[in-house]
């Protein structure tokens, strides 16, 4: 599916596809990490009821600094997970190596700007989502047949670098914001050696199986419009197949996803590639 919808402006208001108005519950949980003895910590969302109902595993992003990765704690965004649960999902939102309540060694470092390693800084992360994936997939109200893997900057990243490794019942992939090297205040939208970054998701895309949704913000200061299409291009380049949707917001730029009033942006674009997409 080569479909790329560039910088418009949303003339009119997609119907939310699946919103219902529902009840949610609240769990943390310990997600062991496969090939490894450490667990993560994590929290898990759902709509009250049985189910099984449809997963997204949804992938923080990477604040610069272990004292501002440790305050993470356990990364819950009530309005973002409201946004999503009541789309009929549950979300499980995993704490990776090194971040917020899972603590511990950071082993998503990519060697710095001046040379980094894009390809190889991903895959702890992803093996960190892969992990979380076959966990969930245990739980008796989760459709382990429908996943969706979700995350913001570093969170989107890390998602397209665990779709690569095609964890079982994973059906797509939405990537808002994705990339990592960021230099908002040095450079902004310009991030440390972008090509590198494209030759990672190229690599990557070789062995992706499932359509990817790459939604970015004209005024972000991590990534420009200009370094998400070369990177989109890499994707396709690997053999992705996928959609790039680039919208501009007057005030939220990197954050959107993230941010209270974002699913304004965000919303209609999920819904429409849920759809396009046949995922529910």
């Amino acid at each position: 599916m080569k479909n790329i919808g560039l910088s418009f402006k949303l003339a009119f208001v997609l119907p939310l596809l699946f919103l219902v108005s529902c009840k949610t519950t609240q769990e943390r949980v310990s997600i062991p990490v496969r090939n490894t003895d450490i667990s993560l910590a994590g929290t898990i969302v759902k709509p009250d009821g049985e189910g099984p109902f449809p997963l997204i595993v949804l992938s923080h992003g990477a604040p610069s600094g272990a004292s501002k990765r440790a305050k993470y704690g356990y990364w819950v965004k009530p309005h973002l997970l409201d946004s999503l649960s009541k789309r009929g999902y549950a979300v499980i939102v995993p704490m990776r190596r090194g971040y917020g309540a899972t603590g511990g060694q950071f082993v998503e470092g990519y060697g710095g700007c001046n040379d980094p390693d894009y390809y190889e800084g991903g895959l702890p992360a992803a093996q960190d989502i892969v992990s979380t994936v076959e966990y969930a997939s245990t739980l008796p109200y989760v459709d382990k047949e429908n996943i969706l893997l979700v995350g913001q900057s570093a969170g989107g990243f890390s998602s397209i670098a665990a779709a690569s490794m095609n964890p079982k019942g994973v059906k797509a992939v939405l990537n808002f914001s994705g990339g990592r090297g960021g230099r908002p205040n040095k450079s902004p939208g310009i991030p440390c050696h972008p090509e590198r970054m494209a030759y990672a998701i190229q690599l990557y895309a070789e062995t992706i199986k499932v359509p990817v949704l790459w939604h970015y913000i004209e005024n972000d200061k991590y990534f420009s419009p200009e370094i998400a299409k070369q990177w989109f291009d890499a994707f396709e380049q690997g053999g992705g197949q996928g959609k790039l949707v680039i919208q501009p917001s007057n005030y939220l730029g990197h954050s959107v996803f993230v941010s209270r009033g974002g699913e304004s942006i965000w919303g209609p674009v999920f819904d429409e590639f849920i759809k396009e997409n046949d995922l529910r």
